[in-house]
């Protein structure tokens, strides 16, 4: 499998690249980045790219790709509805677009539990997201939206945002708790990661539409 991976130097994209280079169904990731990561690995080329609207350049690297598993994301706390949808929807879509043409291909989407699907609701990153995923299930190819809800970084995952970093270190002790109270709103990144891989062996089976509980069960049965 060879996998193309966007968001590869955030908390999530962490997580899903170190599945990606353990798993040894996986040949080849091409990650998408504006900076390098500052590690090798035979399985990983780094293509570093500036304008996250226009993959035309890159077709050559996308030609051989069996996956894309788009990780890239930001918050939506002091960001304009534009400043949002430009990073959340324009980006997204641009290098779903940019793929070869193959109905067998897989693009996985990291959503977010609450997403609306409905694209009518009071929140407005509910509704970029809700508009994000349903242009990309209208697309010729397997599409699979993951909504998570908490996600526990794993592994020396960490948060670009300082907030987020601050955050994660305050109530990662919880974890154990929230996964015994809470099961169906919590994940990890390795799972995450771990269900990626999953849902590109299914070949298009399978809800399309994944939360927690979904999220955690096909990482369980890929172990």
């Amino acid at each position: 499998m060879n996998v193309l991976l966007f968001g590869a130097s955030g908390m999530i994209g962490q997580g899903v690249l170190r599945e990606c280079l353990l798993d040894d169904r996986v040949e080849s990731v091409v990650a998408v980045v504006r900076k390098p990561l500052g590690f090798t690995h035979p399985k990983l080329r780094e293509v570093v790219h500036e304008d996250f609207t226009d993959f035309s350049s890159l077709a050559g690297e996308f030609k051989a790709v069996d996956a894309c598993f788009f990780c890239l994301g930001i918050s939506s706390a002091r960001k304009s509805e534009e400043e949002y949808r430009r990073i959340t929807y324009d980006y997204t879509l641009a290098a779903a677009r940019a793929l070869p043409s193959n109905p067998s291909l897989t693009f996985t989407y990291v959503s977010g539990e609450g997403t609306d699907s409905t694209e009518s609701g009071r929140s407005m990153w509910a509704r970029v997201k809700g508009r994000t995923e349903n242009d990309l299930l209208a697309m010729p190819f397997h599409a699979y939206m993951f909504r998570p809800g908490y996600i526990q970084p794993l592994h020396g995952a960490t948060s670009r945002t300082r907030a987020y970093r601050l955050l994660y270190v305050g109530v990662s002790w919880l974890y154990p708790l929230l996964r015994r109270v809470i099961p169906k709103h919590v994940t990890t990144t390795e799972n995450l990661g771990r269900a990626m891989l999953a849902v590109a062996g299914a070949g298009g089976a399978g809800e399309h539409i994944l939360y927690s509980p979904e999220i955690n069960r096909l990482a369980a049965e890929g172990r």
